[in-house]
């Protein structure tokens, strides 16, 4: 059987990257192959340039570039090749996220950002993308007290618009997203995102 892309947005702070293990555990008892990575990063590759996006200054198009640079060399070493070996891949982070953070946050333009989107991934897009969707104002107060990368150090507004881009993005594909209110307890947020799964087939 192919296999399944699912994928993890949200804003910093959501929370979303704790459900990584425990959505791992839940599919292998199911009896999946599971591949867990991340972007940027994910490939030793995309890995070096993560770090590069992460700590130095540049403009929207430059980050978006080398964002998309570095999923170019993921999806074609690492999540390509994991799908067609028949596994469950499981990304913290995806394409959503640069329509989120460089087109909504930092404002390049939507059109180039699906031409990017188009050039590297060749039309494809994840089967499932789970939208952990917190308020900004409690997404900030959670991420309080950890060291900030160049994108938490950001304005409110920046992570406003961000939100706004996740929001936009759903809309234009309302089946492949699931939306998970990310502000009740975690073990509520879990069970929620464990039954988006389900009700998809896994």
């Amino acid at each position: 059987m192919p296999g399944k892309l699912i994928t993890f947005a949200g804003i910093d702070g959501a929370g979303k990257s704790s459900h990584l293990a425990p959505v791992e555990q839940w599919l292998l008892e199911r009896g999946h192959q599971v591949l867990v990575t991340r972007e940027p990063g994910g490939s030793e590759l995309a890995e070096q340039l993560r770090s590069m996006v992460l700590s130095t200054d540049m403009d929207g198009l430059t980050e978006a570039l080398l964002v998309f640079a570095a999923r170019r060399d993921h999806w074609r070493t690492k999540i390509s090749p994991a799908l067609t070996g028949g596994c469950v891949v499981v990304s913290d982070r995806f394409v959503d996220c640069s329509f989120a953070f460089q087109g909504g946050g930092r404002g390049v333009d939507w059109q180039v950002l699906e031409q990017l989107e188009a050039a590297v991934l060749g039309g494809v897009r994840p089967d499932i993308t789970l939208w952990f969707d917190l308020p900004v104002a409690e997404a900030v107060g959670r991420r309080a007290d950890r060291p900030a990368d160049r994108f938490e150090s950001e304005a409110v507004a920046f992570h406003a618009r961000a939100r706004a881009g996740y929001q936009r993005r759903m809309e234009r594909d309302p089946h492949r997203f699931v939306r998970v209110d990310a502000s009740r307890p975690r073990e509520q947020v879990l069970q929620a995102v464990l039954e988006g799964l389900e009700a998809r087939g896994l």
